[in-house]
């Protein structure tokens, strides 16, 4: 739930606090580590002719 009022408006990442804002993943709009997508390989690049 977001309770921050500059992150209800803009969003925690156009704050001026952002980088210092310990309550960020509790009053904002940040999720949380584990909550967070665990990051996928690059697909593989497709063989065949490029394109101009």
């Amino acid at each position: 739930m977001t309770v921050c009022p500059i992150a209800i408006v803009v969003g925690c990442k156009k704050c001026p606090a952002f980088s210092v804002c310990p309550l960020k993943t509790s009053l904002g709009d940040q999720p949380k580590p584990e909550d967070a997508p665990v990051a996928r390989a690059a697909a593989p690049a497709k063989k065949g002719k490029k394109r101009r």
